[in-house]
Protein backbone atom coordinates (compact mmCIF):
# COMPACT_ATOMS: atom_id res chain seq x y z
CA UNK A 1 0.00 0.00 0.00
CA UNK A 2 1.46 3.36 -0.99
CA UNK A 3 2.54 5.43 1.96
CA UNK A 4 2.35 2.56 4.42
CA UNK A 5 5.15 2.06 6.93
CA UNK A 6 6.22 -1.10 8.73
CA UNK A 7 8.20 -1.58 11.89
CA UNK A 8 10.35 -4.56 12.78
CA UNK A 9 9.92 -5.56 16.41
CA UNK A 10 13.10 -5.53 18.45
CA UNK A 11 13.26 -8.86 20.21
CA UNK A 12 16.84 -8.89 21.36
CA UNK A 13 17.13 -5.59 23.24
CA UNK A 14 18.78 -5.91 26.66
CA UNK A 15 16.52 -5.62 29.71
CA UNK A 16 18.25 -2.40 30.75
CA UNK A 17 17.37 -0.76 27.43
CA UNK A 18 13.74 -1.86 27.78
CA UNK A 19 13.55 -0.37 31.28
CA UNK A 20 15.09 2.90 30.01
CA UNK A 21 12.57 3.02 27.19
CA UNK A 22 9.70 2.52 29.64
CA UNK A 23 11.04 5.33 31.84
CA UNK A 24 11.44 7.73 28.89
CA UNK A 25 7.90 7.06 27.63
CA UNK A 26 6.24 7.27 31.05
CA UNK A 27 4.22 10.40 31.79
CA UNK A 28 6.01 12.86 34.07
CA UNK A 29 4.98 12.78 37.72
CA UNK A 30 4.56 15.46 40.34
CA UNK A 31 7.95 14.38 41.67
CA UNK A 32 9.52 15.06 38.26
CA UNK A 33 8.00 18.55 38.25
CA UNK A 34 9.27 19.21 41.78
CA UNK A 35 12.77 18.08 40.80
CA UNK A 36 12.77 20.31 37.71
CA UNK A 37 11.48 23.32 39.71
CA UNK A 38 13.82 22.60 42.64
CA UNK A 39 11.04 22.56 45.21
CA UNK A 40 9.00 20.02 47.14
CA UNK A 41 6.14 17.94 45.67
CA UNK A 42 3.87 19.60 48.26
CA UNK A 43 4.67 23.02 46.73
CA UNK A 44 3.85 21.70 43.26
CA UNK A 45 0.58 20.37 44.64
CA UNK A 46 -0.29 23.80 46.08
CA UNK A 47 0.34 25.43 42.70
CA UNK A 48 -1.76 22.85 40.86
CA UNK A 49 -4.62 23.38 43.30
CA UNK A 50 -4.45 27.15 42.91
CA UNK A 51 -3.60 27.85 46.52
CA UNK A 52 -2.47 31.37 47.34
CA UNK A 53 0.46 30.74 49.70
CA UNK A 54 3.15 30.27 47.03
CA UNK A 55 5.82 32.88 46.34
CA UNK A 56 5.70 34.43 42.87
CA UNK A 57 9.19 33.27 41.87
CA UNK A 58 8.41 29.71 42.99
CA UNK A 59 5.07 29.83 41.19
CA UNK A 60 6.80 30.78 37.93
CA UNK A 61 9.39 27.99 38.33
CA UNK A 62 6.67 25.40 38.89
CA UNK A 63 4.58 26.64 35.96
CA UNK A 64 7.70 26.60 33.79
CA UNK A 65 8.50 23.03 34.84
CA UNK A 66 4.93 21.93 34.13
CA UNK A 67 5.13 23.44 30.65
CA UNK A 68 8.62 22.02 29.96
CA UNK A 69 7.70 18.48 31.04
CA UNK A 70 4.19 18.65 29.58
CA UNK A 71 2.88 17.50 32.94
CA UNK A 72 -0.83 16.67 33.12
CA UNK A 73 -2.35 16.24 36.61
CA UNK A 74 -3.90 12.88 37.34
CA UNK A 75 -7.54 13.92 37.46
CA UNK A 76 -8.81 10.62 38.80
CA UNK A 77 -6.39 10.66 41.74
CA UNK A 78 -7.18 14.29 42.47
CA UNK A 79 -10.92 13.60 42.38
CA UNK A 80 -10.45 10.93 45.06
CA UNK A 81 -8.33 13.26 47.18
CA UNK A 82 -10.32 16.44 46.84
CA UNK A 83 -13.79 15.49 45.66
CA UNK A 84 -15.18 15.89 42.15
CA UNK A 85 -13.58 18.35 39.77
CA UNK A 86 -14.95 21.89 40.05
CA UNK A 87 -17.07 22.80 37.03
CA UNK A 88 -17.59 26.41 35.92
CA UNK A 89 -19.64 27.93 33.10
CA UNK A 90 -18.82 31.18 31.32
CA UNK A 91 -22.06 32.60 29.93
CA UNK A 92 -21.86 35.32 27.32
CA UNK A 93 -24.25 37.50 25.35
CA UNK A 94 -21.78 40.10 24.06
CA UNK A 95 -21.69 40.66 20.29
CA UNK A 96 -18.08 41.92 20.22
CA UNK A 97 -15.76 39.10 19.11
CA UNK A 98 -12.59 40.90 20.20
CA UNK A 99 -14.04 41.65 23.64
CA UNK A 100 -15.23 38.06 24.08
CA UNK A 101 -11.89 36.58 23.00
CA UNK A 102 -10.13 38.37 25.85
CA UNK A 103 -12.59 36.91 28.35
CA UNK A 104 -12.16 33.43 26.93
CA UNK A 105 -8.36 33.52 27.02
CA UNK A 106 -8.26 34.59 30.67
CA UNK A 107 -10.81 31.97 31.70
CA UNK A 108 -9.20 29.13 29.76
CA UNK A 109 -5.72 29.86 31.06
CA UNK A 110 -6.77 30.05 34.71
CA UNK A 111 -9.11 27.06 34.49
CA UNK A 112 -6.33 25.00 32.93
CA UNK A 113 -3.87 26.06 35.61
CA UNK A 114 -6.28 25.06 38.37
CA UNK A 115 -7.56 21.92 36.60
CA UNK A 116 -11.11 23.29 36.55
CA UNK A 117 -13.63 22.09 33.97
CA UNK A 118 -14.76 25.16 31.99
CA UNK A 119 -17.87 25.29 29.82
CA UNK A 120 -18.63 28.24 27.52
CA UNK A 121 -22.24 28.92 26.64
CA UNK A 122 -23.90 31.66 24.57
CA UNK A 123 -27.16 33.19 25.79
CA UNK A 124 -29.13 35.64 23.66
CA UNK A 125 -31.33 37.10 26.42
CA UNK A 126 -32.40 36.81 30.05
CA UNK A 127 -35.07 34.18 29.41
CA UNK A 128 -32.63 31.98 27.52
CA UNK A 129 -29.95 32.51 30.17
CA UNK A 130 -32.28 31.36 32.93
CA UNK A 131 -33.14 28.18 31.05
CA UNK A 132 -29.46 27.48 30.34
CA UNK A 133 -28.52 28.06 33.98
CA UNK A 134 -31.15 25.60 35.24
CA UNK A 135 -29.89 22.91 32.85
CA UNK A 136 -26.26 23.55 33.78
CA UNK A 137 -27.03 23.38 37.49
CA UNK A 138 -28.79 20.06 36.95
CA UNK A 139 -25.73 18.87 35.04
CA UNK A 140 -23.36 19.62 37.91
CA UNK A 141 -22.09 23.11 37.10
CA UNK A 142 -21.32 24.87 40.39
CA UNK A 143 -19.94 28.28 39.39
CA UNK A 144 -20.96 30.87 36.81
CA UNK A 145 -18.95 33.74 35.34
CA UNK A 146 -21.19 36.45 33.91
CA UNK A 147 -19.62 39.09 31.62
CA UNK A 148 -21.67 42.08 30.37
CA UNK A 149 -24.57 42.38 29.86
CA UNK A 150 -25.55 39.36 32.00
CA UNK A 151 -23.50 40.68 34.92
CA UNK A 152 -26.08 43.46 35.34
CA UNK A 153 -29.11 41.15 35.22
CA UNK A 154 -30.22 40.75 38.83
CA UNK A 155 -32.74 38.05 37.97
CA UNK A 156 -29.96 35.87 36.57
CA UNK A 157 -27.74 36.47 39.60
CA UNK A 158 -30.61 35.73 41.99
CA UNK A 159 -31.45 32.49 40.18
CA UNK A 160 -27.89 31.20 40.54
CA UNK A 161 -27.67 32.16 44.18
CA UNK A 162 -31.09 30.73 45.15
CA UNK A 163 -30.19 27.47 43.40
CA UNK A 164 -27.02 27.03 45.43
CA UNK A 165 -24.63 28.03 42.64
CA UNK A 166 -21.78 30.53 42.82
CA UNK A 167 -22.06 33.66 40.67
CA UNK A 168 -19.29 36.13 39.88
CA UNK A 169 -20.20 39.24 37.89
CA UNK A 170 -17.43 40.24 35.52
CA UNK A 171 -17.18 43.93 34.67
CA UNK A 172 -20.41 45.27 36.18
CA UNK A 173 -20.73 49.03 36.40
CA UNK A 174 -20.90 48.72 40.17
CA UNK A 175 -20.55 45.88 42.65
CA UNK A 176 -23.38 44.40 44.69
CA UNK A 177 -23.12 42.91 48.13
CA UNK A 178 -25.03 39.77 47.16
CA UNK A 179 -22.51 38.10 44.85
CA UNK A 180 -18.87 38.09 43.82
CA UNK A 181 -17.63 40.71 41.37
CA UNK A 182 -14.47 41.60 39.48
CA UNK A 183 -14.49 45.06 37.96
CA UNK A 184 -12.64 48.29 37.26
CA UNK A 185 -13.62 51.82 38.24
CA UNK A 186 -15.56 52.65 35.06
CA UNK A 187 -16.27 56.23 36.14
CA UNK A 188 -12.64 57.01 36.92
CA UNK A 189 -11.38 55.37 33.75
CA UNK A 190 -13.66 57.51 31.56
CA UNK A 191 -12.78 60.57 33.62
CA UNK A 192 -9.06 59.92 33.07
CA UNK A 193 -9.44 59.54 29.31
CA UNK A 194 -11.55 62.67 28.99
CA UNK A 195 -9.02 64.68 31.01
CA UNK A 196 -6.28 63.34 28.75
CA UNK A 197 -8.12 64.55 25.64
CA UNK A 198 -8.76 67.93 27.27
CA UNK A 199 -5.07 68.10 28.13
CA UNK A 200 -4.26 67.86 24.41
CA UNK A 201 -6.20 71.10 23.89
CA UNK A 202 -9.61 69.82 22.80
CA UNK A 203 -12.78 71.53 24.00
CA UNK A 204 -15.44 70.10 21.66
CA UNK A 205 -15.27 66.44 22.60
CA UNK A 206 -17.87 64.03 21.28
CA UNK A 207 -18.85 60.99 23.33
CA UNK A 208 -20.41 57.71 22.13
CA UNK A 209 -22.37 55.93 24.86
CA UNK A 210 -22.40 52.13 25.16
CA UNK A 211 -25.37 49.82 25.53
CA UNK A 212 -27.95 51.68 27.67
CA UNK A 213 -28.91 48.41 29.40
CA UNK A 214 -25.44 48.06 30.93
CA UNK A 215 -24.54 49.93 34.12
CA UNK A 216 -20.97 50.48 32.90
CA UNK A 217 -22.29 52.62 30.04
CA UNK A 218 -23.79 55.12 32.46
CA UNK A 219 -20.67 55.13 34.61
CA UNK A 220 -18.48 55.96 31.61
CA UNK A 221 -20.84 58.72 30.51
CA UNK A 222 -20.78 60.25 33.99
CA UNK A 223 -16.98 60.12 34.02
CA UNK A 224 -16.93 62.06 30.75
CA UNK A 225 -19.41 64.64 32.05
CA UNK A 226 -17.53 65.17 35.32
CA UNK A 227 -14.20 65.65 33.55
CA UNK A 228 -15.72 68.23 31.21
CA UNK A 229 -17.33 70.09 34.12
CA UNK A 230 -14.15 70.01 36.23
CA UNK A 231 -12.25 71.53 33.30
CA UNK A 232 -14.77 74.35 33.03
CA UNK A 233 -16.01 73.17 29.63
CA UNK A 234 -19.64 73.34 28.57
CA UNK A 235 -21.29 70.00 27.81
CA UNK A 236 -22.93 70.17 24.39
CA UNK A 237 -25.64 67.49 24.39
CA UNK A 238 -25.53 67.38 20.59
CA UNK A 239 -22.02 65.91 20.90
CA UNK A 240 -23.28 62.88 22.86
CA UNK A 241 -24.48 60.00 20.68
CA UNK A 242 -26.00 56.67 21.61
CA UNK A 243 -24.23 53.44 20.68
CA UNK A 244 -24.53 49.76 21.62
CA UNK A 245 -20.84 48.80 22.03
CA UNK A 246 -20.93 47.38 18.48
CA UNK A 247 -19.04 48.46 15.36
CA UNK A 248 -22.27 49.12 13.48
CA UNK A 249 -23.67 51.34 16.21
CA UNK A 250 -20.36 53.20 16.31
CA UNK A 251 -20.63 53.92 12.58
CA UNK A 252 -24.10 55.39 12.98
CA UNK A 253 -23.12 57.47 16.02
CA UNK A 254 -19.93 58.77 14.38
CA UNK A 255 -21.83 59.65 11.20
CA UNK A 256 -24.13 61.84 13.25
CA UNK A 257 -21.29 63.52 15.16
CA UNK A 258 -19.08 64.10 12.13
CA UNK A 259 -21.99 65.29 10.01
CA UNK A 260 -22.81 68.15 12.38
CA UNK A 261 -22.30 71.71 11.16
CA UNK A 262 -19.93 72.32 14.08
CA UNK A 263 -18.37 68.90 14.49
CA UNK A 264 -16.22 67.86 17.48
CA UNK A 265 -12.43 67.94 17.27
CA UNK A 266 -12.23 64.69 19.26
CA UNK A 267 -14.43 61.63 19.84
CA UNK A 268 -14.23 59.39 22.89
CA UNK A 269 -16.08 56.12 22.24
CA UNK A 270 -17.11 53.77 25.05
CA UNK A 271 -15.58 50.73 23.33
CA UNK A 272 -12.75 49.98 20.92
CA UNK A 273 -15.23 48.61 18.37
CA UNK A 274 -17.13 51.91 18.29
CA UNK A 275 -13.88 53.89 18.21
CA UNK A 276 -12.66 51.83 15.24
CA UNK A 277 -15.95 52.59 13.50
CA UNK A 278 -15.49 56.30 14.21
CA UNK A 279 -12.04 56.19 12.61
CA UNK A 280 -13.49 54.44 9.55
CA UNK A 281 -16.25 57.04 9.28
CA UNK A 282 -13.70 59.87 9.61
CA UNK A 283 -11.66 58.38 6.76
CA UNK A 284 -14.81 58.01 4.67
CA UNK A 285 -15.38 61.74 5.09
CA UNK A 286 -11.80 62.56 4.13
CA UNK A 287 -10.72 63.43 7.67
CA UNK A 288 -7.29 62.51 8.93
CA UNK A 289 -6.94 60.80 12.31
CA UNK A 290 -5.52 62.32 14.48
CA UNK A 291 -4.60 65.40 12.42
CA UNK A 292 -8.19 66.49 11.75
CA UNK A 293 -9.87 64.64 14.57
CA UNK A 294 -8.75 62.64 17.61
CA UNK A 295 -10.47 59.32 18.33
CA UNK A 296 -10.04 57.34 21.57
CA UNK A 297 -11.59 54.10 22.77
CA UNK A 298 -12.11 51.88 25.78
CA UNK A 299 -11.10 48.25 26.63
CA UNK A 300 -7.77 47.79 24.77
CA UNK A 301 -8.89 44.68 22.93
CA UNK A 302 -6.77 43.23 20.12
CA UNK A 303 -8.64 45.49 17.71
CA UNK A 304 -7.05 48.59 19.29
CA UNK A 305 -3.58 47.67 18.03
CA UNK A 306 -4.62 46.05 14.73
CA UNK A 307 -6.13 49.12 13.01
CA UNK A 308 -4.46 52.25 11.67
CA UNK A 309 -3.90 54.49 13.41
CA UNK A 310 -3.49 52.31 16.45
CA UNK A 311 -5.97 53.34 19.07
CA UNK A 312 -5.39 55.37 22.19
CA UNK A 313 -7.64 53.64 24.71
CA UNK A 314 -8.32 52.63 28.28
CA UNK A 315 -6.87 49.23 29.08
CA UNK A 316 -9.40 47.17 30.96
CA UNK A 317 -7.42 44.11 32.14
CA UNK A 318 -10.00 41.70 30.76
CA UNK A 319 -7.85 38.56 30.89
CA UNK A 320 -6.75 39.28 34.44
CA UNK A 321 -10.34 40.01 35.44
CA UNK A 322 -11.56 36.69 34.07
CA UNK A 323 -8.70 34.79 35.68
CA UNK A 324 -9.55 36.42 39.01
CA UNK A 325 -13.21 35.43 38.55
CA UNK A 326 -12.18 31.78 38.11
CA UNK A 327 -9.92 32.01 41.16
CA UNK A 328 -12.72 33.65 43.18
CA UNK A 329 -15.14 30.83 42.40
CA UNK A 330 -12.47 28.30 43.40
CA UNK A 331 -11.94 30.08 46.73
CA UNK A 332 -15.68 30.24 47.43
CA UNK A 333 -16.06 26.58 46.51
CA UNK A 334 -13.34 25.53 48.94
CA UNK A 335 -14.98 27.49 51.74
CA UNK A 336 -18.38 25.82 51.60
CA UNK A 337 -20.65 25.63 53.53
CA UNK A 338 -19.69 29.18 54.50
CA UNK A 339 -19.95 30.37 50.91
CA UNK A 340 -22.66 32.94 51.63
CA UNK A 341 -20.13 35.34 53.15
CA UNK A 342 -17.45 34.67 50.56
CA UNK A 343 -19.73 35.29 47.59
CA UNK A 344 -19.80 39.00 48.43
CA UNK A 345 -16.06 39.13 47.69
CA UNK A 346 -15.27 41.94 45.25
CA UNK A 347 -12.06 42.91 43.47
CA UNK A 348 -11.45 46.19 41.67
CA UNK A 349 -8.48 45.93 39.30
CA UNK A 350 -6.50 48.88 37.99
CA UNK A 351 -7.17 50.35 34.56
CA UNK A 352 -4.51 52.03 32.43
CA UNK A 353 -4.56 54.74 29.78
CA UNK A 354 -2.67 53.44 26.73
CA UNK A 355 -1.58 56.17 24.33
CA UNK A 356 -0.94 55.16 20.74
CA UNK A 357 -1.41 57.05 17.44
CA UNK A 358 -5.05 58.14 17.25
CA UNK A 359 -4.85 61.25 19.44
CA UNK A 360 -3.20 64.63 19.01
CA UNK A 361 -3.85 68.29 19.69
CA UNK A 362 -6.51 69.96 17.51
CA UNK A 363 -3.90 71.90 15.54
CA UNK A 364 -1.50 69.02 14.80
CA UNK A 365 -0.47 68.47 11.18
CA UNK A 366 -2.38 65.70 9.44
CA UNK A 367 0.82 64.09 8.17
CA UNK A 368 1.79 62.69 11.57
CA UNK A 369 -0.97 60.08 11.43
CA UNK A 370 -0.02 58.54 8.11
CA UNK A 371 1.48 55.01 8.30
CA UNK A 372 5.04 54.47 7.07
CA UNK A 373 5.00 54.49 3.29
CA UNK A 374 1.35 55.56 3.25
CA UNK A 375 -0.08 58.04 0.77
Amino acid sequence: MAGAMSFKPETTAPASRKRAARRSSAAPTITDVAREAQCSPMTVSRVINGEENVREDTLQKVLGAIAKLNYVPNRAARSLAAGSQLRIALLFANPSASYLSEFLMGALQEASRRDIHLMVQACENTAEAQGVIRKLLEGGIEGFILPPPLCDDQSVLDLIRSSGGIAVALGPGRASGSHGAVLIDEFQAAYDMTRHIIGLGHERIGFIIGNPDQVASGQRLEGYRKAMTDAGLAIDESLIAQGQFTYRSGMLAAERLLGAAHRPTAIFASSDAMAAAAIAMAHRRGLDVPGDITVCGFDDTELASSIWPELTTIRQPIRAMTAEAVAMIARIHRQKPGAARAEAEQRTLAHQLIRRNSDAGPSEAASISKPPGGQ
